[in-house]
């Protein structure tokens, strides 16, 4: 609509929507711009292709136009994004310090079974049978507005049964100890809800930051589980399946990478049964596969703690941070935020804030706001 909307059905050319299709690669977003940069993804804009198409074919089948224009553009190609996942070493370092922040179970589950995260977020414990290992994966938690809601999942492959291992399984054993609700991540501030999928994205990111890894979006965990996975000895049919993939397609063309890696290392073997191969080189090779990785030498990091009546700081995401003072007045606790494109930026406004609120206060003028 912002781009080619307002133009008549009559005078769209193929050269018009070439154009418009190549401008949505770099400067297509409309939002979270900050957070994702301005272009959007080949999967997006093949998706905006198809929906032109389609539209275009009905107005041709309407008899609004003689021809569709869209069959003279340069098809978009099906480019899969490369796969981030992390290393061994990140991900111990990341587990220490989720410990530390209280995200250890929720992560730890993901990397260990790679639910999709409105997935993870929408189970439910009467959904895990803890005599068989048996999870349900029934429901999603997507964002409606700024609202945390339950959905249905969208394909009938995404409803699925998966089983957990023993440790999985312990660990969440432990933590319903801990948990007051039926849901197994509860939202901390709403009563009887899921936590917020946008709260944990962030989170992940300033917990990424804090343990020194790499940073990755949220679903990098889902990769890195399928990765190792596929690493380790599964068959892709059996991961399709654990993924709710549609097919098993779908997998091969996501994890080309790790099954490309596979295919040469059952080359190499088959070599060896034939005599072909040098047999140190597979030695070597097999001693690499079966490395051990100890716990690396890392202490967790343990925020900063800022004198009463400075209030704090945080990062939000790579080029945004918040500042937040909550002063109590007449007994009811009031908040107001700043927010910088750096650190220092931040810090600066917020000291101008706590002098202005002080001095509203001292005033009388100061507006009592509830907190959120």
């Amino acid at each position: 609509i912002p781009k080619i909307g307002d133009i008549p059905l009559k005078s769209i050319t193929a050269s018009m929507l070439d154009r418009f299709y190549a401008e949505l690669r770099y400067k297509g977003r409309l939002v979270k711009q900050d957070i994702y940069g301005e272009g959007l993804s080949m999967a997006t804009i093949r998706n905006i292709y198809f929906h032109c198409k389609a539209a275009l074919d009905r107005a041709v089948k309407d008899r609004l136009i003689l021809s569709n224009p869209a069959d003279a553009c340069t098809p978009i190609p099906k480019r899969s994004a490369e796969v981030e996942v992390l290393s061994p070493e990140e991900m111990q370092r990341l587990m220490i310090q989720a410990k530390e922040e209280g995200f250890f179970e929720m992560f730890m589950l993901d990397i260990g079974t790679g639910l999709r995260r409105g997935e993870l977020l929408g189970l439910q414990w009467n959904d895990i049978n803890f005599e068989t290992g048996e999870v349900k994966i029934t429901r999603q938690i997507n964002m409606v507005g700024k609202v945390p809601t339950v959905s249905t999942l969208k394909t009938k492959s995404s409803n699925r049964t998966i089983i957990l291992q023993k440790p999985l399984l312990d660990m969440l054993r432990e933590y319903k100890e801990t948990v007051n609700s039926r849901w197994l991540f509860p939202s901390p501030v709403f009563e009887d809800k899921p936590r917020d999928p946008t709260a944990c994205r962030k989170k992940l990111s300033q917990i990424l930051e804090h343990a020194g890894c790499k940073h990755v979006k949220f679903h990098a965990l889902r990769h890195t589980y399928a990765t190792m996975a596929l690493a380790y000895g599964m068959d892709v049919k059996t991961l399709s399946a654990t993924l709710g993939h549609a097919s098993v397609s779908e997998t091969l063309d996501t994890y080309s990478h790790t099954t490309d890696e596979m295919q040469r290392n059952a080359a190499a073997k088959i070599d060896k049964a034939f005599g072909n191969a040098e047999e140190t080189d597979l030695e070597e090779e097999e001693k690499e596969e079966k490395k051990s990785y100890p716990r690396p030498d890392f202490e967790p990091y343990k925020g900063k703690k800022r004198r009463s009546g400075t209030g704090y700081v945080k990062q939000l995401s790579k080029n945004c941070w918040q500042g937040r003072y909550t002063p109590t007045i007449n007994g009811k606790r009031i908040s107001k935020n700043v927010y910088g494109k750096t650190e220092e930026e931040c810090k600066a406004k917020l000291e101008e804030l706590i002098a202005e609120m002080n001095r509203e206060r001292e005033e009388g003028t100061l507006r009592l706001e509830m907190s959120m």
